[in-house]
């Protein structure tokens, strides 16, 4: 069975199925892979920030406003609420910079406020790997709702 590979790019998202795999590259960004498993649809954002502060800014850059995008176009697409669940990777430590810096918790951060939506959502998060400080590259695959996970010198992880 032929599959597409589907980048998904800083402050993006996107919306397939099975067969097809969504990838995205990963550093403090949270990358969120929704999967309602009996339609095998999935859609991943790759959210930069927790919150949209200034009107004008790419929605789809924020997890306060792309997850809930996404969840609505999926269903448009006829993804049911009730089967999506979550898995959420990211939210790295990627700068070197005092504790206490605005810089050093943005990963943090980030992974806080897509907990916060998801739940508001009533969307429940099966499995993550988050935090650390390196990036990952992500394949979220629409046939089984697997992610698999590569890093630089660390062993292949699947979730």
């Amino acid at each position: 069975m032929d599959f597409q590979l589907i980048n998904v790019g800083i402050a993006d998202y996107n919306i397939s199925s099975s067969p097809d795999v969504l990838r995205t590259i990963l550093g403090s960004c949270v990358g969120i892979c929704l999967y309602d498993s009996g339609k095998k649809i999935g859609g991943m954002c790759h959210i930069m920030l927790p919150a949209m502060k200034e009107q004008g800014a790419s929605v789809k850059k924020y997890a306060d406003t792309a997850i809930p995008l996404m969840l609505d176009e999926m269903k448009s697409r006829g993804a049911d609420v009730s089967r999506i669940q979550a898995k959420i990777v990211g939210g790295a430590r990627m700068f070197n910079v005092s504790e206490n810096s605005m810089m050093g918790e943005i990963g943090n951060n980030n992974v806080l406020k897509v907990r916060e939506v998801l739940g508001e959502l009533a969307i429940g998060i099966v499995s993550e790997d988050i935090g650390g400080n390196y990036g990952r590259t992500i394949d979220f695959y629409l046939d089984s709702g697997m992610v698999k996970i590569r890093s630089m010198g660390k062993e292949e992880k699947i979730i």
